[in-house]
Parts: structure tokens; C-alpha cells; sequence
């Protein structure tokens, strides 16, 4: 009870609706005595003019004078015209015994200048303080704060009923999390009904998933189609400066949901808030986050759910989180939003396709296929560089090769046509890219070879192959992993066949090689030497930052050096699969470098040409494809 009596009394250093009353009624009843001592002051003291005065003087009618400096004040001996006493303004001697001479009534009107001179005090101190202000305001801006008074206040956005204009219409590709939300619309629309059999709506959703997956999306599509207030913050917005700005942006942001319930409150990027509390003791920004953390917490555990206060959050950083957040009764519900297959691919780019002029011949489920692994905002992404590709070249229709060409933006990086390479580095691009092609192009678990070029692109590529999935892959087997290092080995091998040494140019692909041949043998258990044992567990990160998502290692340096060892084994056995095979394959290598020399740039059609007389030689590709289909 005493903490609850604190907190109506002062929240965020402001004080609140008692203490406010009560300043409000103190100066009521102050106001009321001034006025009335005002009043009976006019009742019982008549001003009279100086001539007056000084006839009164002279009669000795007047008693008790005070004199001040420019004032009179006295009694007189009797009443007159109902009054016991009288002022009058003092006038200098001289001009008074003149004007007595002259037979007639004067009095001395006192120049009232408390305006003036207020004015002249409070307008350079108003403008003071506006200056003041105005640039303290641009710095708080500047530095994220809100102002010193509302630094307690949550810096929620609120959208209204009507405010939020995204259904579930609106939201493709995530079938099984729109499933799981249309409870929560349920829930909100009639929690009576939702609620008829005892069951109760989870206090907090967690959606998790790769980043632009759609996770803010679908909570503003919860809001839309619940039709009930949203309020929308970053978990980095709790946290600034002031040691318990955090825990009373918490309470405030509770409290208004509550007042505008029914309602949602989305809190985005919960990892920034809600991050695994240290064990020992910790001072200055990570103590204010766990005071923040703590009151969500208890926030969390505050409120009924049958309030009609729905919590989302969202993160692509489960693994970070405190386990108390996550427990029953808190953030019980999690939604995984992952990234789209063929399908929910297929179903965004109808959704964004409304958003644009697209050719009717358009095959909507050939660009699915092409944008294998792209997540909703890469999809959104890629529609409008299509439909800035197709600007530029002045089109009234944006047609399939302008998707094509915007997707090789995306991926490779834009066309560097001024960067001009010597005839030797030419040579070697072409070599090396065309080593890529004839590998993908032996084995049948590789990504489809579509574009080949030697036109440099982005920021270090000199050519690329460009091979996109045709299908959606979740299972790889031993045998497809080291066709793929036989592939990204392809360009350097290709290079020392013909040249007689090797170039820089295959740095990316050697370390893509060391990645793949590192997780057959530490994260797959496919290593037949080491046998069935994982070495490095996942954490669970859905960020693709490399080695991210893996604990430090657990294992003895024997076993390191074994791992090192099957490592060389692997990398050189298909080094040496890789060699063989451009080795029978060495005239369609010299031809198509030629090609890409003189065209620079090799379509679908033009490298099935060249791939029909391709060799497949049994020891060096046990699992090979039957070509027979391309000669």
C-alpha cells in the first residue's frame, strides 16, 4: 500500500492530482481575502483632492496624519459623507502654495508604472527563457530526449481505431502466424464469447523471425482488424540518460493502455529492453536496463488479461532474452515469422504487384522461383527496383526482364561498365567464371546455372555466376555439400589450369568453402572419420552474421587438430574431383571463356549450348546426372 501511495503522489517528477488540488484551494482562499480587504479598504477611505486637504488643515478638521513620501493619510475629526478616513496624493510645496493663490481645486495624480516596469523585467526574461528553450528542444531532438518535464513519459506512438490502415489483406506469405494472431482479433472483438469456456487470451505474443520477415506488419494487422487503439514503441526508447526513466516509461505506457482498453501495445526490437540479466552486480546503462526489464516484469504480471490489453512484441533475438520474460504467464505465446517458401513468395508478389504497372504476360511463379530465400521486405524491395529499371528505360509496362535485371542488382551489386580491366584480367575473369559454370552445371543437387559475366559488379566482383534454386531446399546430404565446394572451387582451379598459377579473385569463394567443409565436420556429423559427434552447437540466431549463431568451442585440442585435419582432407579431396573434371572438360572451358570475352555477358540459352557436349566421368562425379538431355 505504500508503494502504490507513492506512486499516485509522484510519478516522472511531476506531481500528480492531489498535491495539484490542494495548491488550486490555497490560492482560492488566498485570492478571497486580497479581493475582500480590496473592498472594505474602498468602503472605508475616501480620496480627496490636495486643495481639499489643505482647507481641511486649515478649518483643524483632520487628526492622526501619516505622511509618506507621496502620500497623506489621516482621520477626520468628523464623518463626512459616510467616511472616517481620507488620502489624498502629496503635491511639491511651491507649486501648491502657487496654485492655492489661484482660488481653485488640484490634485496630484500619481503616473501608475508597475506595467512598464514589470514589462521591462519580464520581456528580456521571456525571451531568455523562449531562446532557452527552443535550443535546449533542438538538442533534446538531436539526442532522442522528449524534454526534461515528459522524460518520464512514454514516448509511445498511438494510432486510433481507425488510424491503423493494414488487414490481414495486406499480409502474405505467413499463413501459420496470421492463424495464430486471428485469436488475438477474436479475443479483442468479443471477449465474452472468446472467453465462454474458462479459456483465457496469453498476457504477451512474441513474434520471432529473420529481419523483414513481417513481424511489425502483422502486428499492425492485428491492430487494423481488431479496430482497437495501437500503440507502437522500440524497446530502445525506454532507456536514456536519467537513472529511472526506463521503469517510469514502463508504468506510464501500461497506464495508458489500460485507460484505452481494449488496445494492443507493440514493443519492437524487445532484445534492446529485455537482454539476459548479469549475474553479478552492475552500474550506470546496464543497471537502468535491468531496472526497466524488472518493471516490465512486474508490469507483465500486474494486469489481467481479461483487461482487453494485448501485448505484442517482436525480435530476431530470442537467444538473448531473459528466461523471465519468456516463462508462462509473461510472453507465453511465441510466433515464428520465417521466411517464405515458394508459395508465400508467390502470394507477396501479388500483394506488391497491385502497387504497380506490371506486364499482364508477367509469370508471377517464375519470379517465385528466382527470389528463393528473399524475405517480404526483399520481395517489396525488388518490385520497386524493377519498376525503376523499367522507368529508366522509358517502358510503359514493367515486364519480367526488368525483375531479372533488378534481382542481379540485388544480389551482385550494380554494373561498374567504367571499371576497365587489362586484357590479362579479362582473360582470368572469364577462365574463372566459366571453372564456376561447368562445375554447377555437373551435378544435379547445384543451383541452376542462369547468367554468366564478366562485367564487374558491386564492390570487389569482377564477373559472377549467377545460379538461383529452382525449387525450395530445408535438407542437403553429404554428397550435395561437397558438389557445392567442387563449385566455389571450380574458378581457381580453372585459373591454374590455364595460367599456370593463381589470383586473388578467389578469396570469397575460398572462404565460403572453408564455411561449408567447417560445418560437415563440427555442426552435420558427416565426417567419416570423426563420426557421428557435433562439435558446435546452434544458439538459435536468426541474424546471418557468420559464427554467430554457435557457443565457443568444448573440445579438447586433439580433437581440434583432427578437425583440422579432416578439414585439409575434404577441401582437397574435391580440389582434386574438381581438377579432373575441367581437366575432361577443358576444350568447353577454353570456348565458353572465348564467348565471354567477346559478349561479355552468357544467357540460359546460350550456356545450355555450350554445357551439351559436357563429360561426366564416374570417379570424378559418382552421383552425376544423365547430360543426355543436353546433347
Amino acid at each position: 500500500m505504500a508503494l502504490k501511495t507513492q506512486n499516485r503522489l509522484q510519478v516522472g517528477g511531476v506531481l500528480t492530482e492531489p498535491i495539484r488540488n490542494f495548491f488550486w484551494i490555497f490560492f482560492v482562499i488566498l485570492s478571497f481575502f486580497w479581493l475582500q480587504s480590496i473592498w472594505f479598504g474602498s468602503r472605508t477611505v475616501q480620496q480627496i483632492p490636495y486643495s481639499q486637504y489643505e482647507t481641511l488643515m486649515k478649518q483643524g478638521d483632520v487628526q492622526n496624519l501619516v505622511v509618506t513620501e507621496k502620500h497623506i493619510r489621516g482621520e477626520f475629526k468628523q464623518p463626512q459623507n459616510g467616511f472616517k478616513s481620507f488620502v489624498t496624493n502629496r503635491v511639491e510645496p511651491e507649486l501648491a502654495k502657487e496654485l492655492s493663490g489661484a482660488g481653485v481645486s488640484y490634485r496630484r495624480e500619481i503616473e501608475n508604472t508597475f506595467i512598464r516596469d514589470l514589462l521591462s523585467w519580464v520581456i528580456p526574461a521571456l525571451i531568455f527563457v523562449a531562446v532557452f528553450l527552443y535550443f535546449s528542444r533542438k538538442i533534446a531532438e538531436k539526442g532522442g530526449m522528449s524534454g526534461l518535464m515528459s522524460v518520464g513519459k512514454s514516448g509511445a506512438r498511438l494510432y486510433a481505431e481507425t488510424g491503423v490502415k493494414v488487414s490481414f489483406e495486406d499480409v502474405a506469405g505467413v499463413e501459420e502466424a496470421k492463424g495464430e494472431l486471428y485469436e488475438v482479433v477474436q479475443f479483442l472483438k468479443s471477449p465474452e464469447e472468446f472467453g465462454r469456456l474458462g479459456a483465457r487470451m496469453p498476457k504477451g505474443i512474441l513474434l520471432v523471425g529473420p529481419p523483414g520477415t513481417g513481424k511489425t506488419l502483422l502486428a499492425k494487422a492485428v491492430a487494423g482488424e481488431a479496430q482497437v487503439p495501437f500503440f507502437s514503441i522500440t524497446g530502445s526508447e525506454f532507456v536514456e540518460m536519467f537513472v529511472g526513466v526506463g521503469a517510469a516509461r514502463v508504468r506510464d505506457l501500461f497506464e495508458q493502455a489500460r485507460k484505452n482498453a481494449p488496445c494492443i501495445i507493440f514493443i519492437d526490437e524487445l532484445d534492446a529492453l529485455g537482454k539476459v540479466r548479469g549475474v553479478a552486480g552492475s552500474f550506470g546503462g546496464h543497471d537502468e536496463k535491468e531496472q526497466t526489464l524488472n518493471q516490465l516484469l512486474a508490469e507483465l504480471d500486474g494486469f489481467d488479461s481479461r483487461s482487453g490489453v494485448v501485448i505484442l512484441a517482436a525480435t530476431n533475438r530470442p537467444e538473448v532474452l531473459d528466461p523471465a520474460l519468456l516463462r508462462a504467464g509473461r510472453f507465453d505465446r511465441q510466433v515464428l515469422v520465417d521466411r517464405p517458401d515458394r508459395t508465400g513468395r508467390e502470394q507477396i508478389l501479388r500483394v506488391h504487384l497491385k502497387k504497380i504497372k506490371a506486364d499482364e504476360a508477367l509469370n508471377i511463379e517464375h519470379l517465385a522461383h528466382l527470389t528463393s530465400g528473399f524475405t517480404g521486405a526483399d520481395i517489396a524491395n525488388l518490385i520497386n527496383e524493377a519498376a525503376m529499371v523499367a522507368t529508366r528505360r522509358k517502358a510503359e509496362t514493367v515486364s519480367e526482364k526488368d525483375f531479372v535485371a533488378a534481382i542481379e542488382r540485388i544480389v551482385a551489386g550494380l554494373e561498374k561498365k567504367s571499371r576497365l580491366l587489362n586484357e590479362k584480367e579479362k582473360a582470368i575473369v572469364a577462365h574463372h567464371e566459366m571453372g564456376h559454370a561447368i562445375m554447377a552445371c555437373l551435378f544435379p543437387g547445384v543451383d541452376k546455372v542462369q547468367k554468366i559475366s564478366i562485367i564487374p559488379r558491386g564492390l570487389g566482383s569482377l564477373g559472377y555466376t549467377m545460379q538461383r534454386p529452382t525449387e525450395d531446399r530445408y535438407l542437403m546430404t553429404r554428397p550435395e555439400l561437397l558438389d557445392k565446394i567442387c563449385v566455389l572451387l571450380g574458378g581457381r582451379v580453372a585459373e591454374e589450369l590455364i595460367f599456370g598459377e593463381v589470383s586473388t579473385g578467389a578469396s570469397d569463394d575460398l572462404v565460403r568453402v572453408t564455411n561449408i567443409a567447417e560445418a560437415l565436420v563440427t555442426r552435420y556429423g558427416m565426417s567419416e572419420v570423426l563420426g557421428n559427434i557435433v562439435f558446435e552447437q546452434p544458439t538459435g540466431n536468426f541474424l546471418e552474421v557468420p559464427g554467430a549463431g554457435y557457443r565457443n568451442r568444448t573440445y579438447s585440442e586433439e580433437s581440434a587438430t583432427e578437425i583440422d585435419q579432416e578439414i585439409r582432407q575434404i577441401v582437397g579431396a574435391c580440389a582434386l574431383r574438381t581438377r579432373e573434371s575441367l581437366v575432361a572438360n577443358l576444350k568447353i572451358l577454353k570456348k565458353g571463356a572465348a564467348q565471354l570475352l567477346e559478349k561479355e555477358t552468357l544467357g540460359e540459352l546460350e550456356i545450355e549450348l555450350l554445357m551439351r557436349d559436357l563429360v561426366v566421368k564416374n570417379a570424378v562425379a559418382p552421383q552425376g546426372r544423365d547430360l543426355s538431355v543436353l546433347r
